[in-house]
């Protein structure tokens, strides 16, 4: 393994190092001014993430194409006998806080059903901890959890706790029950409020944490429920692809030391309630007091107690909901900003691994990326109309721009190259021509995301200096069309950059300036964008397109039909006997 981390980080370094000084040569004409330092320093803060993503995705593929077994090869941990009934106590944490009862008890009894199913529901204790503010939401709350009771009377004891106020957000939720509850249970499976996850997922997790005791968290891979959303549908299929080879790359160096993302993962309790408790940092303004993003701190501060932390990079029996529409997206991500930033108060905590500082240090950085990346396009923008000749080489800044682009999507394309390349997986995603088109599209899509959500972050960053900060609400689940009022009061920043970029681009010549036409596009039609995408009418259009398929709507499992999910009830599925696109992946007909 050390080998394993010296090795990526000398591939990172070595990147990291060519990149800077191809872009110094490609400002060398006409010498260096003030606005080619600021360019050039800009960019290098950009580059960590993107270099990391890079060889992440190439050894993902790598393992993928030339492993018999991916995830045994990143994962080498025992995987338990599954003849054999559990023998350790499992408390199923339902972290709540002002959320739809309703479809979060669709998901714990399709959960409780069927870990009853397979005989092992005496085993778990269902808890469901309330953080909410509301007395109406709460009296729901306490009305589920009766049904619930009720409902699987004898197979599973569900247990209900709400707290008056929510210090320590969720981390303290959590933290309360460790208090509480936390000696009469061997692990905890921590759940969101859209958390769903197969009974064989949740055993297999199970059976993994008895096997090897050693193992203080254990996080499964998360991927999206199909959705009636637009947004979330495009979204989530990119992420689909994206996850898989950037997941086993980086567990292929980072192993013991692996992530937590704080649901649909499982806890060894004793040593997470003596050794994971969370500090409040000192001081005052948004950065100081309670720790947002808590997951990755405590991941830290279980491998400092000695225990390994891993991720088991399966696409399977895992699933969560993604954000419906783009306002939540920004949202959510700008609580994960103000969480990671305080991260460098605690880069100095002694006895931490090495690869654990780093992680929190480039937890820190990928969100400098964002103002960084705002002052390299905007430097360089001036840098074009006050230079009195050409103040770039065309040929390096050609090969500069394709090699970062390469870079950036190289995650995706590396799945898309091993699902080409799989029969099985090809006709899970639709076939090669649907997949071909759903990817394309989705590359456009995302170019045009990136830009608006590196605006909202620069501004928000920006806001904290001055003690602006972010809540932690209830979050938005379902399909909800946005007032095109509050779109436009939301993202008017978003649509004044893409304006000005569009202004510059509009004095260039079309053959030098196109690849970068998504970067003012997207953010001049934010507003259009985020109020389209998060209409019913479009999403049901998406799922009647049938791009962007997932491997769950070709096929889908039978427990996520006890889910009721439009995207499983209204997209049409290809007839039986007629082919998919791309028909050449059909499996050939028996006699």
């Amino acid at each position: 393994m050390t080998a394993r981390r010296v090795l990526f980080a000398a591939l990172v370094v070595i990147s990291f190092a060519a990149l800077a000084a191809l872009m110094t040569v490609t400002l060398s004409p006409g010498g260096y001014s003030v606005l080619d330092t600021v360019i050039v320093a800009c960019f290098m803060v950009t580059l960590p993430w993107t270099i990391i993503g890079f060889w992440n995705a190439v050894i993902g593929l790598l393992v993928m194409r030339l492993s018999r077994d991916p995830v045994d090869a990143v994962c080498p941990i025992a995987h338990g006998d599954a003849s054999l009934p559990l023998t350790s106590s499992t408390a199923l944490l339902s972290c709540v806080r002002n959320e739809d009862t309703e479809s979060l008890e669709t998901n714990l009894s399709a959960m409780m059903s069927r870990l009853a199913r397979a005989g092992e529901a005496s085993r778990f204790t269902l808890y469901v901890l309330s953080d909410t503010s509301l007395d109406d939401v709460a009296l729901q709350e306490q009305q589920m959890t009766a049904r619930l009771q009720e409902r699987h009377a004898g197979q599973m004891e569900v247990v209900y706790r709400r707290r008056d106020t929510n210090p320590g957000f969720k981390a303290g939720n959590i933290a309360d029950f460790c208090d509480r509850w936390g000696d009469l249970h061997d692990f905890a499976l921590v759940l969101d409020a859209d958390s769903y996850m197969s009974a064989d997922a949740i055993t297999g997790l199970v059976r993994r944490m008895e096997a090897n005791p050693r193992l203080g968290i254990l996080q499964s891979l998360v991927v999206g429920l199909p959705t009636d959303s637009a947004f979330a549908r495009i979204f989530q299929f990119g992420m689909r692809l994206g996850m898989r080879s950037y997941t086993i790359g980086s567990a292929w160096w980072q192993g013991d030391c692996g992530p937590y993302w704080g649901h649909n993962a499982i806890l060894r309790i004793k040593p997470f309630k003596e050794e994971c408790r969370l500090p409040d940092l000192p001081g005052k303004g948004p950065l100081a007091g309670t720790i947002l993003s808590h997951d990755q701190v405590e991941a830290v501060l279980m491998r400092r107690a000695g225990y390994e932390v891993r991720v088991l990079p399966q696409e399977t029996g895992s699933y969560e909901a993604n954000p419906p529409h783009l306002l939540e997206y920004i949202r959510r991500d700008l609580r994960w900003c103000q969480g990671n930033l305080q991260y460098r108060r605690l880069l100095g905590l002694p006895g931490l691994k090495p690869v654990s500082r780093a992680q929190l240090f480039l937890a820190i950085l990928m969100f400098l990326g964002s103002p960084a990346w705002i002052g390299f396009m905007t430097a360089a923008a001036v840098l074009g109309l006050v230079s009195d000749g050409t103040p770039f080489r065309a040929d390096t800044g050609a090969l500069v721009f394709f090699t970062v682009l390469t870079m950036v999507f190289a995650p995706k394309l590396a799945t898309v190259a091993d699902v080409l390349a799989r029969q099985d997986l090809r006709k899970a995603f639709g076939g090669t021509l649907r997949i071909l088109v759903s990817v394309g599209a989705e590359i456009v899509y995302a170019a045009m995301l990136a830009p608006i959500m590196a605006v909202a972050h620069t501004i928000f960053m920006g806001g904290l200096v001055f003690g602006k900060t972010i809540g932690w609400g209830a979050q938005a689940r379902g399909v909800q069309r946005l007032p095109v009022v509050l779109a436009l009061q939301k993202l008017w920043p978003q649509m004044l950059f893409g304006l000005a970029g569009l202004a510059w681009l509009s004095g260039q010549p079309i053959g030098l300036v196109w690849p970068v036409i998504p970067v003012a596009i997207g953010p001049l039609f934010a507003g259009l964008i985020a109020v389209t995408t998060s209409t019913r009418t479009l999403g049901q259009l998406a799922i009647s397109s049938t791009l962007w398929r997932i491997p769950e709507e070709t096929a889908p499992p039978e427990d996520l039909l006890d889910l009721h999910l439009p995207a499983l009830t209204r997209g049409p599925a290809p007839a039986a006997g007629q082919p998919e696109l791309g028909q050449g992946d059909a499996e050939p007909a028996k006699a």
